[in-house]
């Protein structure tokens, strides 16, 4: 057993070594990018007409980390989402946009964003590569223009190089700029927690932490399973009204289908690294997990649109011991060596 580290180690370098260059559908030549797909991830789909690649990925990822894509040339996609906090803002409840505004919803982490299938709390976007401009054109969060962002990006020395070493022209689209983004963001991936090594057979569980997957499992305790499904990604990325509210303050997925049975529902994010991403909820009002649990046991209000695994529950079904064995098992799934993936981190 004291082997299978080093062995996974040298499978994971091996594995990451660039596949053979190809020709792209542009004409040019680049080299593939392999995602190294760990154990207890399934494949990922990556479309058609954006393959990975190593240049779009290194040109994604400085596009990332550039505060030219704000109105005022200080704000980046990672001011809101930072590496060291797993992508989210500093534990924050709100973030803050370049005008000063503070949002209405808390920042969501970024890893394993590869698997989601519509984004954002409300799901307004369709996919990874149509989210990048959303938070760059919000009046509240960055606050510019995609024609100004490509001017600025046109004018620096280096970029216009870049963008054709990664898509084979060096006149800047907005087209380019959502799809080295989003190739960066399939890189952020998360899948080393004590529960993947577990799985694996690396590691056993504590007592307590067994007790917790017990209760995690259980539909008449936690009943986690039915939306944050075991293993793999840890969500089944629909959308749900968890009472938060008798009537809901932010309509969420209302607001974009138009629909009155979807008034209230937002995203079910995964529970990787959950433990590190607080504070919960679209619109961080629990600090804790122990608060987040205990809405789910006893304070979940019933509205018109309740999740229907919630209207079956009974409320204080779990005693106090079986929460503690839940934070337990949940922080299992924090994967502290996801902040050694220095190839995500600007520096």
């Amino acid at each position: 057993m004291k082997r299978l580290p080093f062995l996974f180690a040298l499978i994971t370098m091996v594995a990451c070594k660039p596949d053979p260059s190809f020709t792209n559908n542009d004409g040019h030549s680049h080299n593939h990018y392999n995602l190294n797909m760990p154990a207890g991830l399934p494949p990922m789909f990556i479309p058609a007409d954006n393959p990975m690649t190593v240049e779009g990925v290194a040109l994604g990822k400085k596009l990332f980390y550039e505060p030219r894509l704000s109105a005022n040339n200080a704000m980046s996609c990672a001011s809101c989402h930072q590496f060291k906090n797993y992508f989210v803002d500093s534990n924050k409840q709100f973030s803050t946009g370049v005008d000063n505004i503070a949002g209405t919803r808390n920042s969501m982490p970024l890893f394993n964003i590869g698997y989601a299938k519509k984004f954002f709390w409300d799901g307004g976007a369709t996919d990874l590569e149509s989210q990048v401009i959303g938070p760059i054109m919000n009046p509240i969060e960055m606050h510019e223009t995609m024609g100004n962002v490509i001017s600025k990006l046109q004018a620096d020395a280096e970029y216009p190089s870049l963008f054709k070493k990664a898509f084979g022209s060096d006149i800047i689209t907005s087209k380019m700029i959502m799809q080295a983004v989003a190739q960066f963001e399939r890189t952020m991936i998360s899948a080393n927690s004590k529960y993947d090594k577990y799985k694996r057979g690396e590691l056993s569980l504590t007592a307590q932490e067994m007790r917790g997957l017990a209760v995690y499992l259980d539909d008449t305790k936690g009943d986690c399973v039915h939306c944050h499904t075991i293993g793999s990604t840890f969500t089944d990325f629909d959308f749900r009204n968890t009472g938060l509210d008798s009537i809901p303050i932010d309509k969420g997925r209302g607001l974009i289908t138009l629909l009155p049975s979807d008034d209230g529902k937002f995203k079910t994010p995964s529970l990787r690294n959950i433990e590190m991403t607080s504070p919960y909820m679209h619109d961080g009002r629990f600090t804790t997990l122990r608060q987040c649990i205990e809405h789910y046991n006893k304070n979940f209000k019933y509205t018109a649109n309740l999740a229907t695994e919630l209207k079956v529950l009974p409320k204080n079904r779990m005693t106090e011991a079986d929460i503690d064995d839940l934070i337990a098992f949940l922080q299992t799934l924090t994967d502290t060596e996801f902040l050694n993936k220095i190839e995500l981190d600007k520096e």
